[in-house]
């Protein structure tokens, strides 16, 4: 490559894009670091929208990159790709090299996440201070609206873009989310950005555009993060051209790790569908949560928040209003690939946050002025950055998620975010912290992440009785989410937040003239407590007014309703351990009967019976697995709400009083139609879960149904033809000898009657009924002859008869005169042995 004084910046960029189609990939990459160590930022600048593309694709998908969520640990270019995008390495360098000299990179606005996008289509910016002082306006109109990026919020943007962003890849390659190389970089990325110890290590490049400096100090009374309280920025207030020498060098690097995580929540999280979206953005509920907190916050006790940090400048209006154009906001369907990576992110933030010094957590307001900035967005990044954008997220997974066991990653997301007791840092036994609870600490993030709780829950059980327990992914599912809500102390939790919630207005307000008597101003310890209180329901309230509205219908999660619901629940889980337990038995008694001699048809030839409610695999140790799964389960859910073996018992006897020893033979709860039955809910959730089911047997001719392998298939083919020509010839004469009511119709009967005849008094289908009417004519069939098992004992009798001496045709005739006898028999006799 030509020596960066003769290479133009133009020729320079053609160059690499020749080099991408014809040089290796390990060879591409060493030029590349060469060119990004020898070339100054200015001829830089011009490649460095291609090179982002390049790697990770672009925005419209045409570009696929360099397949980063194909790439596995075991592939040759895996380390060389690490290595480049390291956070240390040569592309990092790149965008401090750019974000040095104040370059810009615009997105444009269509490229952005659904809401964001409709937001700016009606002329208001969203809260996200990454949005704040970036729009691009051009004169053509909104249609054509962009963001201008610094290098890094660009190199980001991409980055975390890729993970959603359809794109044509090669056929027969699968995803795998767990060691791939965008999950591994990922989890890189929030290692370095936002460091559990230590703090965030310094750029190697000078910030010529003004180094960030921290936020002034706040005053005690002002909260730092209340909730409905969305600041611009947590470190950026507008103050990028305002350079600081003797800032703190932690404060100048800290704006990284905001950055980062505010692209990675507002990529990731914020999608949701157009009615959430109409819900979120409704001045109706916006204008009723700001006066609730105006209200709250005329206390004495405390000041009214300031109007550039409060309510109001949530969203800035931009332009006058215009209506979300039709299909804007489009249904988004997450992967499993993009929930994992959320599940990723929010076990970070959690360790993240819980690294937190202990004096900082627990100290006055007075002293969060003088935590370090990395200690203060700790303290902060969970409630503020991601707690709305994840219900939201997550909810909308709860409703749309397709109804099977892929759900697992939507449900190991939530469990994470709702345990972060789990992620202090603690090495502790697994068993132990079960049974030792949840620490009184954690009560205050429960009870501001209510709904996270409770309506998540509620969602989960909608889910949960439209599914397969008997299949043990979902019974797994039902498991962990009893078994994490039965975690000691957390139910009480839960309730304490809801009785916060639903304290009256009035009391609250009477409150309100006692609470500012603190005892440094005469009042006395009882006061302080009523403070702390009602500052515990204002955030709470505030919490639930912010996610669903001031008019929003709060369902207890321990009221009557949902207790209803989990009653409802368990009997359906008793019920699926009822069929689990019934196809273990099957499974034992075929596996019996499976034998050498079923392949002649000596073991069960009934083939028309099927056992539904389970899947292939749920036999064996699965089956096993699911009773023990559903048994646990029963007795988590027992424990959460406080059902004891008395309540349980009457339960489980009233569910065994409603169904007899054949539930599974009968037919699924029905309505009767125009064109038959049609299917309740009630009997779609008991086919699901096996509880009932329809007779699924060969409903044609006998004579045509599908070769078994117990049979000889010639020798069916050729029987068949034998048998029809003389049914053809002789069926007049048949059906007037079966339809004789003397002996010899009785006779006939027994030997030229179809064996399709229904008399074990089972419950069937109307369609078994009609059908089976065609195919009871009388004829001739000599289908049995080409059964193994009948070939078999021919064999055993001829040479039975060989032992006598006797030859072939003697035995025929004797053979024969055998079977007419014991159809004599049967003729006489059948009916007074059926009686007996």
């Amino acid at each position: 490559m030509a020596a960066p004084a003769l290479q133009q910046p133009s020729f320079l960029l053609a160059n690499l894009k020749v080099d991408s189609t014809t040089k290796p990939f390990l060879q591409r990459c060493q030029e590349l670091v060469k060119v990004i160590d020898d070339y100054p930022a200015k001829e830089l600048h011009l490649i460095f929208p291609w090179l982002v593309e390049s790697v990770f694709g672009s925005l419209d998908g045409v570009i696929v990159g360099w397949n980063l969520q194909f790439l596995q640990a075991r592939s040759n270019e895996y380390n060389i790709v690490m290595d480049f995008l390291d956070p240390s390495g040569p592309m990092m360098k790149l965008v401090y090299k750019l974000q040095a000299e104040e370059y810009k990179y615009e997105i444009p606005v269509s490229f952005l996440p659904g809401p964001v996008k409709a937001s700016i289509q009606e002329g208001v910016l969203p809260d996200c201070p990454l949005f704040h002082n970036k729009l691009q306006f051009p004169l053509s109109g909104l249609q054509t609206l962009s963001l201008a990026l610094n290098p890094f919020e660009y190199y980001m943007f991409i980055f975390a873009s890729s993970l959603i962003t359809p794109k044509n890849y090669p056929l027969g390659q699968h995803v795998s989310s767990l060691d791939n190389a965008y999950f591994v970089l990922v989890d890189t990325y929030l290692k370095y950005f936002l460091p559990t110890e230590g703090s965030v290590p310094p750029s190697p490049f000078a910030d010529n555009r003004g180094s960030v400096s921290p936020p002034a100090p706040r005053a005690p009374s002002v909260p730092f993060a209340g909730y409905g309280i969305h600041s611009t920025s947590l470190l950026k207030r507008h103050i990028s051209h305002q350079p600081s020498v003797t800032a703190d060098p932690a404060a100048q690097e800290i704006w990284r790790s905001e950055a980062l995580l505010q692209v990675f929540v507002e990529i990731w999280l914020h999608h949701y569908s157009l009615e959430m979206y109409q819900k979120l953005q409704s001045p109706q509920v916006k204008l009723a949560l700001l006066h609730y907190r105006l209200s709250m916050s005329s206390m004495p006790c405390q000041p009214l928040t300031p109007p550039g940090s409060g309510t109001l400048d949530t969203y800035q209006v931009l332009l006058p209003f215009h209506p979300l154009p039709p299909g804007l906001l489009e249904t988004f369907t997450p992967t499993e690939e993009h929930v994992l990576v959320v599940r990723l992110l929010v076990k970070h933030l959690h360790a993240f946050s819980c690294s937190l010094k202990p004096e900082q957590v627990c100290s006055s307001p007075s002293a969060h002025s003088h935590a370090s900035p990395l200690e203060e967005f700790k303290r902060v990044v969970v409630q503020r950055f991601v707690q709305q954008k994840l219900y939201v997220f997550l909810q909308h997974c709860f409703g749309h998620w397709p109804l099977d066991a892929s759900f697992r990653a939507v449900l190991e997301t939530w469990l994470s975010y709702i345990q972060p007791w789990r992620y202090t840092g603690e090495n502790t036994n697994p068993q132990t912290d079960q049974n030792k609870g949840v620490p009184e600490k954690w009560g205050l993030f429960v009870q501001e992440n209510l709904l996270m709780y409770t309506k998540l829950f509620q969602g989960f059980l909608n889910r949960v009785v439209r599914i397969d327990l008997v299949n043990v992914k979902n019974a797994l599912m039902v498991f962990r989410v009893a078994k994490v809500f039965a975690q000691p102390n957390l139910s009480e939790m839960i309730q304490k937040g809801e009785q916060l919630f639903l304290e009256p207005e009035h009391v609250l307000h009477h409150r309100q003239h006692r609470v500012f008597l603190t005892p440094s101003h005469g009042g006395s310890f009882l006061s302080a407590r009523q403070s702390v209180v009602t500052d515990r329901v204002f955030r709470v309230k505030s919490h639930v007014y912010g996610l669903e509205g001031q008019d929003c219908q709060y369902k207890q999660m321990f009221g009557t309703e949902m207790r209803g619901a989990v009653l409802k629940l368990i009997q359906i889980i008793a019920q699926a351990r009822q069929t689990a337990k019934r196809i273990s038995d099957h499974s034992a008694e075929v596996a019996a009967n499976n034998s050498f001699m079923s392949w002649f048809g000596m073991g069960s030839p009934d083939l028309n019976y099927t056992f539904n409610g389970g899947e292939v695999d749920d036999t064996g140790e699965c089956v096993k697995k699911t009773h023990e799964f559903l048994e646990r389960s029963l007795d988590y859910l027992c424990q959460i709400f406080r059902l004891n073996a008395g309540q349980l018992s009457q339960l489980m006897a009233t569910l065994g009083s409603g169904q007899d020893d054949g539930n599974s033979r009968q037919l699924p709860d029905c309505v009767q139609g125009e064109n038959g039955l049609i299917l309740t809910d009630l009997g779609r959730m008991q086919i699901i879960n096996g509880l009932r089911r329809f007779e699924i047997e060969y409903q044609g001719d006998p004579e045509l149904q599908p070769i078994r392998s117990y049979e000889n298939a010639v020798l069916v083919r050729l029987f068949f033809k034998i048998s029809s020509l003389v049914n053809e010839r002789f069926g007049g004469h048949i059906e007037a000898l079966c339809s004789r009511p003397d002996f010899l119709g009785r006779l006939g009967r027994h030997y030229l009657a179809s064996p399709e005849v229904i008399a074990d008094g089972r419950q069937r289908s109307p369609e078994t009924r009609r059908t089976a009417e065609r195919n009871r004519r009388p004829r001739l069939s000599l289908r049995t002859l080409a059964s193994y098992r009948t070939l078999l004992m021919l064999l055993f009798l001829y040479l039975f008869g060989v032992l006598f001496s006797f030859g072939p045709i003697s035995s025929t005739l004797l053979i024969l005169t055998g079977g007419f006898l014991y159809g004599l028999f049967i003729t006489l006799f059948g009916d007074k042995l059926k009686s007996q």
